[in-house]
């Protein structure tokens, strides 16, 4: 499967985006799904995950409440909604497929595909 993320952008503080990313593939609704992210100097890290059903959500402790993942396999989308911007949010932001997995894997290590990032910048 090939993963195409857009959405990134420049927001102050306090603001929101959604983020988007496109699969190609018969099979999109077999994989379970990542976001993730690195800024500079940081490894990767967990953002969300989403199941191949989109019935199990998992989030990163310092993104609950603010971000919200979601899967529209009909249309072979996955998308994470940030709200309550912060500064120490910027990053570039991947999407990552994991094949038949349930999305909650918080190593980037067990995904098999990725996107090429979009570049979140928070403004102070």
């Amino acid at each position: 499967v090939q993963l195409q993320a857009s959405g990134g952008g420049l927001v102050q503080a306090g603001g929101s985006l959604k983020l988007s990313c496109a699969a190609s593939g018969r099979t999109f609704s077999s994989y379970g799904l990542g976001w993730f992210r690195q800024a500079p100097g940081k490894e990767r890290e967990f953002v969300a995950g989403i199941s191949w059903s989109g019935r199990s959500t998992y989030y990163a402790d310092s993104m609950k409440g603010r971000f919200t993942i979601s899967r529209d396999n009909a249309k072979n989308t996955v998308s994470l909604q940030m709200n309550s911007l912060k500064p120490e949010d910027t990053a570039v932001y991947y999407c990552a497929a994991q094949y038949l997995a349930s999305g909650s894997s918080r190593s980037s290590t067990a995904y098999d595909y990725w996107g090429q990032g979009t570049l979140v910048t928070v403004s102070s």
